[in-house]
């Protein structure tokens, strides 16, 4: 057997092995979404389904304020998570990350336990908490904070509080993987050096933690403004995300054309948040290669 055969059927190997990856990503990725793009091009029928017409009126009629104040009212409530996210998991995981190998494995398992459970039986359980005269009502007024039911099922902070709670163990363990692989012996030499505690965080921590920070804005901040069930359920009708439009538009309404539209234009633009995020991280890997 010559080299060159033994090269070329080490090649028709090669591809054998990766033929299934990239046929479940044909079926299961690239389908569905040269679908979803050809849907958006076409017209509602009168009763029902969609006829191959071709039109751009779907995503003119995005463009109607009362489907734009639903794109700004989801970046603004993803925005807000993902700062709230920000604020608890970057701490949770960077101390996290400082703990004996004993303790992390503790704490992992259980942030990792509430994921066993239906994420819609927990959000179940925050209705009961937020509920008047619930768990929470009861506290406080038994500590007499408050006098009366604050009524905090069906608003915008129970929203919030439902998407932070949902989505911050993504923050936390995006910063501790990053957390973890820090040489501490770099934040000894700046404190050697006479830098404050804070000095030596904000010059050497962070800027070594930052890429799993970053990993972490976009594990949270995308899936935030697609996760209409949390503001079904924790907002009733008063938040309206954008993928409470396109369920609305596929249930009820049977415009599907118009909700595939709506999908294409979240897609592009979380699309747009990734590609931000790699000019972002590639600039800071140039930075620290100089």
């Amino acid at each position: 057997m010559t080299e060159n055969t033994r090269k070329a059927r080490g090649l028709r190997a090669i591809h054998l092995t990766v033929l299934p990856i990239y046929l479940t990503t044909l079926l299961f990725v690239v389908g569905p979404m040269a679908y979803m793009i050809a849907l958006s091009f076409m017209t509602r029928a009168e009763r029902w389904g969609v006829t191959a017409v071709f039109t751009i009126d779907n995503y003119i009629n995005i463009f109607q304020p009362i489907y734009l104040n639903t794109f700004v009212q989801s970046i603004r409530l993803a925005l807000l998570s993902t700062a709230l996210i920000a604020l608890f998991g970057y701490p949770f995981g960077y101390f996290m990350a400082k703990l004996s190998p004993k303790w992390r494995k503790a704490v992992s398992f259980l942030l990792i336990v509430p994921f066993w459970t239906s994420s819609l039986m927990r959000l179940y359980g925050w209705i009961i908490i937020f509920r008047a005269n619930g768990t929470l009502d009861g506290i406080l007024m038994g500590l007499g904070i408050t006098g009366e039911p604050l009524r905090l099922l069906y608003t915008y902070p129970a929203v919030v509080v439902g998407m932070v709670y949902v989505l911050v163990p993504f923050m936390i363990f995006a910063v501790y993987s990053s957390a973890e692989k820090m040489d501490w012996s770099l934040v000894e030499a700046a404190r050697d050096l006479g830098a404050s505690r804070l000095q030596a965080f904000l010059t050497v921590s962070l800027k070594l933690t930052l890429p799993g920070l970053l990993s972490g804005v976009i594990l949270t901040f995308i899936p935030s403004m697609g996760l209409f069930f949390i503001a079904d359920i924790l907002g009733g009708n008063k938040v309206v995300l954008v993928g409470s439009v396109i369920q609305e538009q596929l249930m009820r309404s049977r415009n599907w054309p118009f909700a595939a539209a709506l999908a294409a234009m979240l897609m592009l633009m979380t699309t747009l948040f990734i590609y931000l995020y790699r000019k972002i991280t590639k600039v800071k890997d140039l930075e620290g290669l100089l």
